[in-house]
This record gives structure tokens, sequence and C-alpha cells, in this order.
């Protein structure tokens, strides 16, 4: 079996890791902070990890890997400390959040996801929302964007949440190294919505001029190649919905109308899209 190889950036003690198949997977870890690195090496033992600056790494390595996984540092972009200004005095938003993205969006032929909180300002980039957290991904991301984080929760009970028991390690602050560290369930989760087969772009459905011969009335869509059947349900079709600069000119000569099951209602201009095809008992 042929592993995929994973590049997890700002890797911290791996919680968006942990959950990961090592059968499946050959995971290459870059973290700046050598202590925080040692914890994770500790924890899995069979990854490569790497002491150093990820950002730099990305641009360095990037097309070596199937997949990539970065969560950059997130306190400039943070309500809570725009909220608590009095006593952070303002700072620039790091850019290198938006330079990864673009990074991954423009050269990057593999999966990726990039997360991070929920900005204080409106997002540069559209991102998915998932368990409260921001999330740009080469990939459609579906689930609760409502979680109960437990994010002020005490040690104990993070280290519940998140799966890490660091009582034997000392010198080094716990509570923000366990608030930091993504869920274990959204780290598969997510890493599964990666790879999963049911994901189809719209291009490649509608390349076949026969296909709505052979798909449900779930499955089929209207679109500049297809047939458009004004008697479908638009409450049965599935598409979510992804906003793509590449598509503009494309867009606006056709005039594009889609349904977005997923913001539950229909969304006009330019939007390219993915689909899933699902049975008619929903997906």
């Amino acid at each position: 079996m042929t592993k995929i190889k994973v590049l997890n950036l700002y890797a911290g003690i791996g919680g968006n890791r942990k959950l990961w198949n090592d059968e499946e997977v050959e995971v290459t870890a870059v973290e700046i902070d050598p202590t925080i690195a040692k914890i994770y090496q500790d924890f899995f033992p069979n990854d490569k990890v790497i002491v150093g600056d990820a950002h730099q790494f990305l641009l360095d390595h990037f097309e070596e890997y199937d997949f990539i996984w970065a969560s950059p540092p997130c306190p400039t972009h943070s309500r809570i400390r725009k909220a608590t200004r009095h006593q952070n005095p303002p700072i620039y938003p790091d850019m290198k959040l938006y330079e990864e993205i673009l990074l991954l969006q423009g050269y990057f032929d593999g999966e990726w996801v990039v997360e991070n909180v929920i900005s204080w300002y409106d997002p540069l980039i559209k991102p998915f929302i998932y368990k409260e957290h921001y999330y740009w991904a080469s990939f459609v991301i579906t689930g609760e964007k409502i979680a109960n984080r437990c994010h002020n929760a005490g040690n104990e009970a993070l280290s519940k949440l998140k799966g890490f028991d660091l009582s034997n390690y000392n010198g080094i602050d716990k509570t923000k190294i366990l608030r930091n560290c993504v869920e274990p369930e959204a780290g598969l989760a997510l890493f599964k919505m990666a790879f999963s087969n049911k994901q189809q772009t719209l291009s490649t459905l509608c390349s076949n001029e026969t296909h709505n011969k052979d798909l449900t009335a779930t499955q089929q869509v209207a679109s500049p190649k297809c047939p458009s059947d004004t008697s479908l349900n638009p409450d049965n079709i599935i598409l979510l919905v992804e906003e793509e600069s590449q598509c503009i000119n494309n867009c606006q000569t056709n005039n594009l109308s889609y349904f977005s099951q997923q913001a539950g209602q229909s969304l006009d201009g330019c939007y390219c899209a993915r689909v899933i095809k699902v049975p008619n008992n929903g997906v």
C-alpha cells in the first residue's frame, strides 16, 4: 500500500494528526518551538519532525507531498486579541496566512487545508466554517459550523477533550498548548473529506453529454453544458458552492445561477461548484 505523503505545518503537539492512520500516512511535521517539537515526537515517534520555519519550508518543499495541513499562528487575527486591545496594542494581521492560501491555490496539485480562528475582520479569501474555525481547502468542507470547543476550560478538561496527557512535561504553558491544539476528530474528519471519492467537479460531470440519463433526480444539475431540466426540485439538488476567481470571465459570459442547499438560498453570479453525487435519502 502506497502511503499518503503528508506535510503537517505549525504542527504543535499534533492534535490534527492524532487520529490519522499510521498505515495510511507518512507524515513530516514542522514546528518552530523545539520543546513543543519534542513533545510531538514523543506522541508520534514514526513521524519525521523538523524544527524550523513552517512558512519557508512550505515554499521550498510543497511539491513533495500529497496532502498539506497548515495551522499558521492565529493571535493577530483573533477576535479575542482585538477585544482586549486595552491590554494588547494594535498589531498588523499576519498576512503569511493568505500567502500560504494563495500559494496552495495557485501552485499545489494535491489536497490541502489551511486552518485558523474566525477573524475580527472580514476574511480576505472566503473560507469554510467548521466547528467555529475558518478552513480554506482544495475540497468542499461540510459539517457543523458551531461546536463547544471548551476553550476556556481547565487543563484537565482540555486534556481529556484533545486526548493528550501532558502531566509528565514541565516548564511549558500547558493551557496554551492544549488550546492551540486542533481537535483530533476535526483533523480526522477533514482528512477523510479531502480523499472522499464522492466529490466530483462540475466540469467532470458535465463533460459527458449523456450523463443526465444515468443520474437520479437528486444527482442532476443544470449548467451551460448540461441539459436543463426545470422539473427538478431545487431542494433535491445537492450543490455545494465555492467561489473561484479564475472562473469570473466564463461566469459573466454565461450568467450562471445555481442552487445551494448548504446555504439555503439561490446564488447568482460567478460560482464554480463541486457536486456530490448522493442517494435519494441524502448525503
